[in-house]
């Protein structure tokens, strides 16, 4: 019976090495009941509390090319849960371009799941808050701030490829297989294979202030520092919560809910920005705001000294562009609107994982340092 048991729910994830894939992985392989099939464009980085895990299969597979996706999926057919927890970087935000390759992407995989895995009983959809707002100008500043709701209607400017993908499953699915959308904000946690990493942007930011030793300042506009403006996602919570979708189907009935992954309480870069200096052992100054600081500009050149920090320290080689996104953390310190969302949804329905964004950080550095990506 046991044997019979391990079979009964089998995931793929795509995306398996990002902030989200990473923490699924890592809690599936733990429940017996669980086998898991990680799938990533790129090889994987050695995560050792995944690869011992007799029921965790790897697959390289460039989901864009439709030949390739069908070739390694095919064979795939004891799946009954899929995790979409990837998105295609290579077009800009908001364009068109970006929504055809996401779009082309999914579409690779779901032709071969649809085909093949006769016993596909839910698809889990990864978004984000952005599904709230336009990227393109202009941008009402002075809009009262709404926290945002799941059933806020979909935004007509831009072209916002998560709208692409709730059709695609909807379209594709057809009504015969549950699915749910997840809209995290900003995801904590550790990856080297994610492309808007703020864990890895902020440490290495730190670690670069440590080894060079200037300064630990905070650049981007003065509202951004004083007043909340988006929310956390610990990727831990955002995990749970594909979880919890897939298995509360009595809870969660109605096909293409959305629920927003967030930490819960607000908070303030200007509260916890001395205590994450702390934590990272930076000389953190008594005027840390420093409104005309860009770090794509300050940051620039600086892939030799962060080669430096990690043969000093030792750690996993990792280029600077694996683990920071120095535009990433200007537009995020300067964004010109606020997002934040509700949570009244998921807590009326007993999902219950919070966090305090500050202790995700700190938390997330310790993992960082215990894995050797920082020192």
């Amino acid at each position: 019976m046991e044997a019979t048991k391990e079979k009964n729910n089998v995931a793929i994830i795509f995306g398996v090495t990002g902030l989200v894939g990473r923490e699924l992985a890592k809690k599936l392989v733990l429940e017996s009941s669980w086998k898991v099939y990680g799938i990533a464009r790129n090889n994987q980085e050695t995560q050792p509390n995944i690869l011992s895990s007799p029921n965790y299969n790897f697959i390289s597979c460039d989901l864009l090319n439709p030949l390739e996706t069908q070739k390694k999926l095919s064979s795939l057919q004891d799946v009954t849960h899929a995790f979409w927890v990837t998105w295609a970087s290579q077009f800009p935000l908001d364009t068109q371009e970006s929504c055809d390759q996401n779009k082309a992407m999914m579409s690779n995989a779901l032709d071969s799941l649809l085909t093949n895995a006769k016993n596909l009983k839910h698809v889990s959809l990864q978004t984000g808050t952005k599904h709230y707002i336009s990227l393109q100008a202009p941008f009402d500043e002075q809009k009262k701030l709404y926290y945002y709701n799941e059933e806020f209607p979909r935004v007509s400017r831009g072209s916002n490829f998560y709208y692409a993908l709730e059709d695609l499953l909807m379209e594709k699915l057809n009504g015969k297989i549950h699915w749910s959308v997840h809209r995290p904000g900003l995801i904590l946690g550790n990856s080297i294979r994610s492309f808007y990493n703020f864990m890895g942007s902020l440490c290495v930011y730190g670690s670069i202030c440590k080894h060079l030793k200037i300064p630990f300042v905070f650049g981007g506009t003065k509202k951004c520092w004083e007043e909340p403006y988006i929310d956390g996602s610990d990727a831990r919570l955002v995990a749970d919560q594909h979880i919890w979708s897939t298995t509360k189907s009595a809870i969660v009935s109605n096909n293409g809910q959305a629920f927003n992954s967030i930490n819960g309480p607000s908070f303030t870069w200007k509260e916890i920005w001395p205590i994450v200096g702390k934590k990272l052992g930076v000389i953190v100054p008594q005027e840390m705001f420093v409104e005309n600081f860009w770090y794509s500009k300050a940051m620039i050149e600086k892939q030799q000294v962060w080669q430096e920090i990690v043969e000093e320290n030792g750690l996993v080689q990792t280029k600077i562009e694996n683990l920071a996104s120095w535009e990433f953390l200007d537009a995020l310190f300067r964004f010109p609107i606020k997002l934040m969302g509700s949570r009244d949804k998921v807590d009326d329905l007993g999902f219950g994982a919070r966090y305090r964004t500050l202790n995700s950080i700190l938390y997330w550095i310790d993992c960082m340092r215990d894995e050797k990506v920082i020192p």
